[in-house]
C-alpha cells in the first residue's frame, strides 16, 4: 500500500499583487511555513513561464530548485483556464474571454487553437519537471442543455462528446508522449462533471489512458452524488485529488440549483476544511486502500471564511488525515509456518 503525499496546496486562489503572494518564492515560503509539502502551481506567468517551461530543462531545474530550498516539490500544473478554452459554447464565450491571451481574443476558432496548444505545451513541462499527473478542466458545449427542457433533439449529446473527443485527443496523445496522466476535474458547469460524463468521454475518446480523474468531493456533494462510492468505481483513474469542504442545506426555497443566489446564500456551499459536511476520514482511507499514488492538496474555495485563515488550518487538516499505511498485517503476531501439506490436512484434501 502507498501513504498520501502531502500536505499540498493549490497557489490559484492565493496570488496576488502584495507579498507574499506576488512571486513563486514568496508564496513557496509562505506554503513552507505553514507546513505545506507540495505546490500545484497555475501556468500564470506570474509563477511560470509554460513555453519556456517547455523547451527548457535548465529552466525547469531553477523552478524546483526555488522550491526545494523551501522543502517544496511540484505535486501538478494546472491548465483549468486553458483547458476551459478547448471547448466553448457561444453564450460563454464573451465571458470565457479573459481567460485566453489578448491575441485571441474575439476570436473563437483562434482562441481553441490557442488553449490546445497550451495543453500540449504543459505536457511537455510536466515531463521536464519529471510530474506524472496533470490537471485542467474539459471545457463545454453541451452545457447549457444539461436540463432537458425544452427536448434536447436526438443526437445533441452526442455529437458534443464526440466533438469534444475529437479536439482532446490529440493532447490525451501528447501527455501519453510525455508520459503524464491528463486529470479532468469533474466540475459543474463542465462538459465533464460526474461519472456518466465522464463515462460518454472516456467511450468517445476510446479509452484512453491517460483520460484520468482530478477527485474533488466537493463538486460532487454540491449535486448530490455518492462521492465515496465513486471511488469505489473509478479509483483506476483518479490520479490527482483536491481536498475541498462543503456542505448542502437545501430548504423550502432552494436545492441543488441555488435558484440564482450567490454563494452565501446558496444550499449548496463551498466551506474551507473542517467546516463543511464532507467525510474525510472516510475518503482518505479509500485513498489508502486503493493505493492512490499522489497527493493531498488543499483547493481553498470558501464563501465565510478568510482565505490566509483557510490555509494555515488547512495544511493540519490534510496531516491529521493522511493515513501512514501499515507495513504489516495487524494480526502478523498470531502466524505461523504453514506448508502445503498442512494446508492440506486444514482442509481436509
Amino acid at each position: 500500500m502507498k501513504t498520501i503525499k502531502g500536505p499540498a496546496i493549490f497557489l490559484a486562489q492565493f496570488m496576488g499583487d502584495n507579498p507574499p503572494f506576488d512571486t513563486l518564492e514568496n508564496l513557496a515560503k509562505w506554503a513552507a511555513d505553514l507546513g505545506y509539502k507540495g505546490l500545484q502551481l497555475p501556468t500564470n506567468p506570474r509563477l511560470l513561464d509554460l513555453t519556456l517551461a517547455a523547451q527548457s530543462q535548465t529552466y525547469c531545474d531553477e523552478i524546483t530548485g526555488v522550491l526545494s530550498q523551501h522543502g517544496l516539490q511540484i505535486t501538478e500544473l494546472s491548465t483549468h483556464l486553458q483547458g476551459q478554452l478547448v471547448a466553448v459554447h457561444p453564450a460563454y464565450n464573451d465571458l470565457f474571454d479573459n481567460f485566453a491571451a489578448p491575441h485571441v481574443r474575439g476570436n473563437p476558432a483562434a482562441r481553441t487553437a490557442w488553449a490546445i496548444e497550451q495543453l500540449k505545451l504543459a505536457a511537455k513541462a510536466s515531463q521536464k519537471l519529471g510530474l506524472k499527473a496533470h490537471v485542467t478542466f474539459s471545457g463545454a458545449l453541451a452545457w447549457p442543455y444539461l436540463y432537458p427542457w425544452p427536448q434536447r433533439p436526438p443526437g445533441l449529446v452526442e455529437t458534443a462528446f464526440t466533438e469534444l473527443a475529437n479536439r482532446w485527443l490529440p493532447i490525451l496523445d501528447a501527455f501519453d508522449e510525455a508520459g503524464v496522466d491528463l486529470c479532468y476535474e469533474l466540475h459543474p458547469g463542465e462538459d465533464l462533471h460526474d461519472g456518466t460524463s465522464f463515462d460518454r468521454f472516456l467511450e468517445a475518446v476510446n479509452q484512453h489512458p491517460r483520460a484520468s480523474i482530478l477527485y474533488d468531493p466537493s463538486h460532487f456533494m454540491l449535486q448530490q452524488l455518492d462521492y465515496l462510492a465513486f471511488i469505489d468505481i473509478y479509483h483506476d483513474r483518479i490520479k490527482a485529488f483536491h481536498v475541498k469542504d462543503a456542505e448542502f442545506r437545501p430548504n423550502g426555497k432552494q436545492g441543488v440549483y441555488g435558484g440564482f443566489s450567490n454563494w452565501q446564500d446558496r444550499a449548496g456551499r463551498f466551506r474551507s476544511l473542517g467546516d463543511g459536511q464532507i467525510d474525510f476520514k472516510a475518503i482518505f482511507s479509500k485513498m489508502a486502500q486503493y493505493d492512490f499514488p499522489g497527493w493531498a492538496v488543499l483547493e481553498w474555495e470558501c464563501c465565510l471564511k478568510h482565505p490566509e485563515d483557510g490555509a494555515a488550518e488547512g495544511a493540519a487538516f490534510i496531516k491529521q488525515h493522511i493515513i501512514r499505511v501499515a507495513d504489516r498485517a495487524f494480526d502478523d503476531f498470531a502466524s505461523g509456518t504453514v506448508d502445503q501439506d498442512q494446508i492440506n490436512k486444514l482442509l481436509g484434501l
